[in-house]
């Protein structure tokens, strides 16, 4: 433990919020991670392939989610075979351990691996990792867990959980319940409605000898999850002396379903404090979105319960990291996105001057900074679309959002930036700054092309969490990866926050 406060407190002074350097704008060194990743061509989200594979998202929102139906014969399998009636994951933790949190992870390419190096550097000694929402790319396919999964984390000692994304999902769930519980498949039903059923993606045939090698990645007696096998189901709860980690599957649209409901009240009714881990973050961009419950209500009822005692939900499917403190009666429950994992990141610089359930600007956190974020998208965009005058440096982005936001800038500003028309016409088109049209440049353009815009060059803006328990306390502690050597050895510590647990 001493050993990590010491690395949070050099970590605090090399981070983006003290300089350019500490964001990665000046990368002397490619990190270790470019020897690690595989050298096979992955997907792209250029190609249509990839964007067909992933119609299930469309189909869902047009013809209705079949998820929780799904989600039913998954769990009554597991029941049968056997799995823990509670879905409870018993480790046999004391009151004081450390586990590491990332979300988003498998795209299986740099921006994934550029997270490895410094997430077993700060992981040393954690208890388990979870990883929160989509752990394969594009669509959950079990064929592709070696380069996705296995491998970029074969050298971390401890057991990793999972809850899934809608990704994973595109498979019908079958490759994650595959490797996480150890499930067979479902038996084939046609998918209910007619025209869903016929546009409808199946899920993939897992190769079994293909997926055994891959096993081997991750075969030492620690790596292995606690209990008699697996991971029991989609849904599950961590149990430690001092803390409960609760983690829901929230399908593709993020629909809690009747028996997952009954679950999960059920569950929130030990009388240990509990973090909440979800696919679909509950305030993400300034708004509030928490997921429905078949019955009525929401989940954030059940989260905001005192007799439940949630001090935390931490939510994946966003790729960047938000911070939300948000004030319920008399005590504060942090809800947070985390899912700068490894795929590509999310635009932060979208997000307006904070001003949600009494959450002001001032007890906002974000990575990457508003600033970092409109400098790499002005620098992506004006390199593809050929607009050489839409670049922005990283002091020019910082100010100009200064501006908008109505804040100081988080990083301090070497030299002053003369305001230009052209830094604010830039700002406009990508959506930093309000504007007539800033809905179809800002949003919708932006939405949709930013899934086009992968990169494999540092920064790349990727994070993950170290979550430290004691009876008393919880530490949260999101550190950054940048791809760059010197970020590697010396892992940027973002954010931090304390909780009280008693």
């Amino acid at each position: 433990m001493v050993m990590v406060e010491a690395a949070a407190e050099r970590g605090k002074q090399l981070s983006s919020r003290v300089s350019e350097e500490g964001a990665g704008w000046t990368c002397a060194r490619i990190g270790t991670f470019d020897a690690l990743r595989p050298k096979t061509k992955g997907f792209t989200w250029f190609d249509p392939r990839t964007l067909l594979r992933s119609r299930n998202e469309i189909l869902a929102g047009l013809f209705g989610d079949p998820s929780p139906e799904v989600r039913e014969r998954w769990v009554s399998g597991q029941l049968e075979g056997g799995a823990d009636p509670g879905f409870r994951i018993r480790t046999g933790l004391g009151g004081s351990f450390d586990f590491l949190l990332l979300g988003d992870t498998g795209e299986g390419d740099a921006s994934q691996y550029a997270v490895v190096p410094g997430l077993l550097r700060v992981g040393q000694g954690t208890a388990f990792a979870v990883v929160a929402s989509d752990v394969i790319y594009p669509a959950g396919s079990g064929n592709e867990y070696g380069d996705k999964f296995f491998r970029p984390y074969q050298d971390y000692d401890a057991p990793i959980y999972a809850i899934p994304g809608n990704h994973d999902w595109y498979d019908g769930l079958g490759g994650f319940m595959r490797v996480f519980c150890d499930a067979p498949p479902l038996k084939p039903r046609p998918v209910t409605g007619r025209l869903r059923g016929l546009l409808w993606r199946r899920p993939e045939t897992i190769d079994e000898p293909r997926l055994a090698e891959a096993r081997k990645l991750r075969a030492r007696p620690a790596q292995q999850a606690a209990g008699p096998a697996a991971q029991p189901g989609p849904y599950w709860a961590i149990e430690s002396d001092s803390l409960l980690v609760v983690g829901v599957d929230t399908g593709i649209k993020g629909l809690i379903d009747r028996r997952q409901t009954a679950w999960l009240r059920e569950v929130s009714l030990d009388p240990r404090p509990k973090i909440l881990v979800t696919g679909k973050p509950i305030y993400t961009r300034n708004e509030y979105k928490p997921s429905p419950l078949e019955e009525g209500g929401t989940i954030d009822d059940i989260v905001r319960d005192p007799r439940h005692r949630y001090v935390a939900a931490i939510g994946g499917d966003v790729h960047n990291y938000q911070r939300y403190p948000v004030r319920v009666g008399d005590r504060v429950i942090q809800y947070v996105v985390s899912g700068g994992g490894g795929a590509f990141m999310h635009a932060t610089h979208t997000i307006d001057r904070v001003d949600v359930a009494g959450v002001h600007e001032d007890d906002f956190r974000c990575y990457p900074l508003r600033g970092d974020s409109l400098s790499f998208y002005s620098q992506l965009y004006a390199r593809r679309l050929g607009m050489k005058w839409l670049y922005l440096t990283p002091a020019e982005a910082a100010c100009v959002m200064s501006e908008h936001i109505g804040a100081t800038p988080v990083r301090p500003v070497a030299s002053p930036v003369r305001m230009t028309a052209r830094i604010r016409w830039a700002a406009r088109l990508l959506g930093g700054r309000p504007w007539p049209l800033r809905l179809p440049v800002g949003r919708v353009f932006h939405r949709y092309l930013s899934e086009l815009s992968d990169w494999d060059t540092p920064p790349f803006f990727k994070q993950f969490l170290r979550l430290s328990v004691t009876p008393d306390t919880l530490t949260l502690r999101c550190f950054a990866a940048t791809g760059c050597l010197d970020q590697e050895l010396e892992p940027p510590l973002e954010d931090e926050v304390r909780i009280a647990l008693s």
